[in-house]
């Protein structure tokens, strides 16, 4: 059962005092209806039908139960404490919403991105073809693409789609060869460079009987910025208002009224737990964030946003340019949540009836765990499990207590110092690259380290399982010159600039590095140059000095542009064998301790 009361939904009528509203806009229609009339059944239909979309987001190849704080989604009580509720998992997730499609004639299953990428091993082991065969399994009908449907390249984001082995792995499956999606990826700001058209379909049309509903899929326009440049070379990622407004208008053209843009892009509630309520005082009033300008300017013509990669919870109405409402939904991460929305279709318009604000709203509901667990997920996850199994369980180390990681909301993580760490120690022997300091960005960070065992293995140990799934990419470690003046520079990029301004990225830094960040202050000044020191020496501008990050960065990704400018570049082992080494030196008897994260001191 949902944590959140089911919200049973009945087929609105419209009649003949319905209020009408600016054509176009969803708008509500005044129509008689014939005495007895429902919903798909008598001798006539209805004026309207209630249309179920369920949706979800940034699932990333999260098939098993997540571990550690990304386990848990935070749920508001009355009395105005919170509770942590564990949740996800695709056993659940599958159950869930097979559940909620029940008694629903008209039901579409959308999703907004990174359904796949930065995915634990049991799925990024194998190129991530596990979860796209738990997709087909959950009927998913649509999904936009998300950044990190590229980590892998645009080819390989194309094999998912069509299907084919891996053109260097081959078939993992003996007499197996993969079948691909049997849902739609949608693209439609990413365009070839070249040709100008768009890489994959923009748009989908989804039929049953009479009733069309289009879906726009885009991913945010920094994409370029926060993945591997060679994944994306050849494609341009073009605005998301203006390329949703050319396919709204398209599909119009088309007879398609009714309109649903998914969007891989979100925003920030003022409250983390999943029920909080984002349109107190006012409608948007409680969320900020990229995803409120879009909404705000999006055509009328698209009728509900579906959201991601902030891996929020929310459900919001945020008025249009016509003043109307609009649906906007996030379903946080990992298969945690799905969101239940009902969109009143009208048969004569062929458009989607606004409601009022005080209509029933979207509701994000929670994929419990005490909820019978889907049997066709758990024979996938056995199958693929059995297939992973010598690596997956074998031992890489020990450690004393949770070293969060992801699950931290601290600008400093104790996984992030403990990365860096184990990225120096490998790289700074001089026929190694002999680096001073290490850089980890703190995207790459995918999950805790949990001390309780998920497995046999016992607690306190890490498998390479674990380790996987906290750096799934395979990056190539860089070991570069920098001169102390750029390091500075990379230091204010992670509170300034176009990517970083609003939304800040900090560094984890290793042992030895330290510095100031100043919360009350804005931009670049946030960062105390004469309080960056290595090893307790101030920082000199003019000297150079060996720094290790991984190839992500050293490309410029997250907006650290000055990085790009590094010289001497070594290419090191892969970001994850210095992790696994690391972890390695660790026994039962001497555990690693949890860093206490003091390099970064922090004024608020």
């Amino acid at each position: 059962m949902s944590a959140t009361p089911q919200r049973h939904r009945r087929t609105r009528r419209l009649t003949l005092t319905a209020l009408a509203v600016t054509a176009g806009a969803g708008a509500m229609v005044a129509a008689a209806l014939p005495a007895g009339a429902a919903s798909g059944g008598g001798a006539a239909k209805s004026r309207t039908v209630d249309v179920q979309l369920l949706s979800f987001n940034d699932f990333h190849g999260t098939l098993e139960p997540p571990q550690g704080s990304s386990g848990n989604v935070t749920e508001r009580q009355a009395d105005g404490t919170t509770k942590a509720i564990p949740a996800g998992g695709v056993e659940y997730l599958a159950t869930s919403l097979r559940e909620a499609r029940k008694g629903h004639e008209y039901s579409v299953t959308a999703a907004a991105g990174d359904m796949i990428g930065g995915s634990p091993m049991l799925s990024g082991l194998f190129h991530d073809e596990p979860s796209i065969e738990a997709l087909n399994k959950l009927d998913l009908d649509v999904t936009g693409v998300g950044n990190h449907e590229f980590d892998e390249g645009k080819a390989e984001l194309r094999r998912m789609a069509y299907g084919g082995c891996h053109p260097v792995e081959g078939c993992f499956e003996p007499g197996k060869e993969f079948t691909g999606s049997e849902f739609k990826f949608l693209a439609a700001n990413v365009t070839d460079e070249k040709t100008k058209r768009p890489m994959m379909n923009p748009t989908f049309i989804w039929k049953k009987g009479d009733v069309k509903i289009g879906f726009i899929g885009v991913t945010l326009e920094g994409t370029a910025d926060i993945v591997t440049a060679e994944g994306v070379k050849g494609l341009k990622f073009e605005d998301e208002v203006e390329s949703i407004n050319k396919y709204a208008a398209e599909l119009n053209k088309q007879g398609v009224k009714s309109i649903v843009a998914l969007i891989h892009e979100g925003g920030l509630p003022a409250n983390g737990a999943y029920n909080y309520d984002c349109d107190v005082p006012g409608a948007g009033a409680g969320i900020s964030g990229p995803i409120v300008d879009i909404a705000k300017n999006l055509d009328p013509k698209v009728d509900a946003l579906v959201t991601g990669h902030t891996h929020q919870a929310y459900a919001c109405t945020i008025p249009d340019p016509a003043g109307n409402p609009r649906m906007v939904t996030s379903a946080a991460s990992y298969g945690r949540l799905f969101t239940d929305t009902t969109l009143t279709y009208d048969r004569q318009t062929k458009d989607i009836v606004r409601t009022p604000v005080s209509s029933p709203k979207p509701v994000n509901k929670v994929v419990t765990r005490d909820q019978p667990k889907a049997s066709d997920m758990t024979e996938l996850i056995q199958r693929w499990s059995e297939l992973a199994a010598p690596i997956a369980n074998r031992p890489q180390g020990f450690i004393s207590a949770d070293i969060p990681g992801r699950g931290s909301e601290a600008p400093e993580k104790p996984l992030g110092d403990l990365i860096a760490d184990a990225q120096l120690e490998a790289l700074a022997p001089a026929d190694k690259g002999g680096a001073q300091l290490a850089l980890m960005n703190p995207g790459g960070i995918r999950a805790d380290l949990a001390y309780k065992a998920a497995g046999d293995e016992g607690d306190g140990v890490v498998t390479y399982g674990e380790s996987y799934t906290v750096q799934p990419f395979n990056n190539m470690m860089n070991i570069v010159d920098l001169t102390g003046a750029q390091l500075i520079t990379a230091l204010q990029q992670q509170v300034s600039g176009p990517v970083n301004g609003a939304s800040p990225k900090i560094l984890q830094v290793s042992k030895g590095f330290t510095y100031t960040l100043d919360m009350t202050r804005s931009g670049a000044d946030r960062i105390v140059v004469d309080s960056v020191k290595l090893n307790g020496a101030a920082i000199d501008p003019a000297k150079t000095y060996r720094v290790a990050m991984n190839e992500f960065l050293a490309g410029g990704g997250d907006g650290f542009t000055v990085l790009k400018e590094h010289k001497n570049k070594l290419v090191g082992a892969p970001d994850l064998d210095c992790f696994n080494a690391y972890l390695g030196k660790s026994t039962a008897a001497n555990p690693i301790v949890p860093p206490v994260a003091d390099r970064i001191t922090v004024i608020k």
